[in-house]
């Protein structure tokens, strides 16, 4: 046993009783334990995250989905590894997880904490722990009443990784805003090296169009999506930087998993849509350079299953229903592009809520790409949320047939909407607290087994 001050002991116990008492009887509460522990000592981190090797992952999209990929290849490796997959991913929710599953017997074994961090609180984190690997996903204009523009968000991130010097940054080498930091912390870029579409032109909607050096437009060899891609200057000669990890070939892309090769080697990755192909990439960038075999990687990214909310198969009496959190106009359109992967006829349902954690202002939902959905063999159409109204205009002005819209303030007439559809598969999108909240729903009634 270490040695640990009084008061930093007091903190733990304190917050260890609160996360017992929370898991006992309310089946959740993540954030709450770390408020006491911080309140008590506001340097508990460094004590509790003591003897990890720590991997923080952060940016706009897909942070839940590459932090549960990473901790799975670890696992699956033979290491010890925790996770906070409860998707607390604030500086106290961080705190709780570490605070749950501290010992106060030391031990020397390997043990890695693969850590999911919202932008805004990476210096929260890396003030007392300096991680082993930082990696960044990406940056997409995201509750702009919070974060700002994505300058701004880059900005809170790199204000927390210049606290880390000695961390080594995995970032995404298509992302424009990721190049050249200008930090002197040894960096990996993965990205895609080909792309099956020749699209060279982003969309007029697309987040960072402007050389982040000169302010001219950027050109593309091609476009994944929104403004990530192979992007390079003309007039300063500004470009992606070179790529340790790509993907070099696309072999298959379904509603259900997408067959690539990385560097050579092939990998199904179980998530669909080129962003999921983004977040196995980062995980394997990530893995690859802890020295975790190739084969081990391979095999957890083809037998990923979903994170709550993300792209989660649920069965309501025989009807298959996928949730998926949509919370900006990039992931909004990169959800719609791969459900229009789809052959036959399905139903679907759009919550729109604009508490604090989605963002107040719903305009973004003007910036996101309904109108592909026209192609679509849609029965119906569910609508809900505190700005159901909102949403109804919207699909409405992007040419869905209003005829076929139901609208509901509660989640019993979703509920009973999904149970008489005439399709077998409904698509649920919803903004993160419409999620947590009709996950709730379904959770109380008997349809979800694990909360989290």
């Amino acid at each position: 046993m270490f040695k640990i001050y009084a008061k930093t002991f007091f903190s733990i116990a304190m917050s260890k009783i609160a996360i017992k008492f929370l898991k006992t009887f309310f089946k959740g509460g993540s954030n709450f334990p770390g408020k006491i522990a911080l309140k008590i000592d506001p340097k508990v981190l460094k004590t509790v995250a003591k003897g990890y090797k720590v991997i923080l992952i952060t940016g706009t999209n897909g942070k839940t989905t590459t932090t549960n990929m990473i901790y799975n290849i670890i696992k699956n490796s033979g290491n010890k590894v925790i996770t906070n997959s409860t998707g607390a991913n604030m500086f106290p929710g961080i705190v709780s997880c570490f605070v749950d599953n501290f010992s106060f017997n030391s031990s020397e074994e390997d043990k890695f904490a693969v850590i999911e961090v919202d932008e805004a609180n990476v210096k929260f984190i890396t003030r007392f722990i300096s991680p082993n690997i930082i990696t960044i996903t990406n940056l997409f204009r995201d509750q702009l009443d919070r974060y700002g523009e994505v300058y701004t968000t880059l900005n809170k991130i790199l204000d927390g990784v210049t606290l880390s010097p000695k961390s080594k940054l995995v970032l995404n080498g298509d992302e424009s805003l990721l190049g050249d930091i200008g930090l002197g912390n040894d960096l990996i870029y993965y990205g895609f090296k080909t792309y099956n579409h020749s699209n060279k032109t982003i969309d007029m909607n697309a987040d960072a169009k402007f050389c982040k050096k000169c302010k001219e437009p950027y050109k593309y060899n091609f476009v994944t999506y929104n403004h990530l891609g192979d992007y390079y200057c003309e007039n300063c000669g500004y470009k992606r930087p070179d790529l340790k990890y790509a993907v070099d070939n696309i072999l298959e892309v379904t509603e259900e998993y997408s067959l690539v090769t990385i560097n050579g080697d092939e990998i199904s990755i179980n998530q669909p849509g080129t962003y999921n192909i983004y977040n196995g990439l980062c995980a394997y960038a990530v893995c690859g350079e802890l020295e975790i075999e190739k084969d081990t990687i391979a095999r957890s990214l083809k037998n990923q299953t979903s994170s709550f909310g993300r792209q989660e198969s649920i069965d309501i009496e025989a009807k298959e229903l996928k949730i998926i959190l949509v919370k900006n106009p990039a992931g909004y359109d990169e959800a719609i592009n791969t459900i229009i992967l789809n052959k036959g006829s399905l139903d679907m349902a759009f919550l729109l809520n604009d508490n604090y954690a989605d963002g107040r202002d719903v305009s973004w939902i003007w910036d996101v790409n309904f109108e592909k959905l026209k192609s679509l063999d849609i029965g119906s159409i569910l609508i809900s949320g505190i700005r159901l109204y909102d949403m109804a205009i919207r699909l409405k002005t992007a040419g869905l047939d209003e005829n076929k819209f139901s609208l509901s303030e509660n989640y019993e007439d979703i509920l009973k909407g999904i149970k008489s559809s005439k399709n077998e598969k409904i698509y649920i999108l919803a903004t993160y607290t419409a999620m947590i909240d009709f996950r709730k729903f379904l959770y109380s009634n008997g349809y979800i087994k694990k909360l989290w």
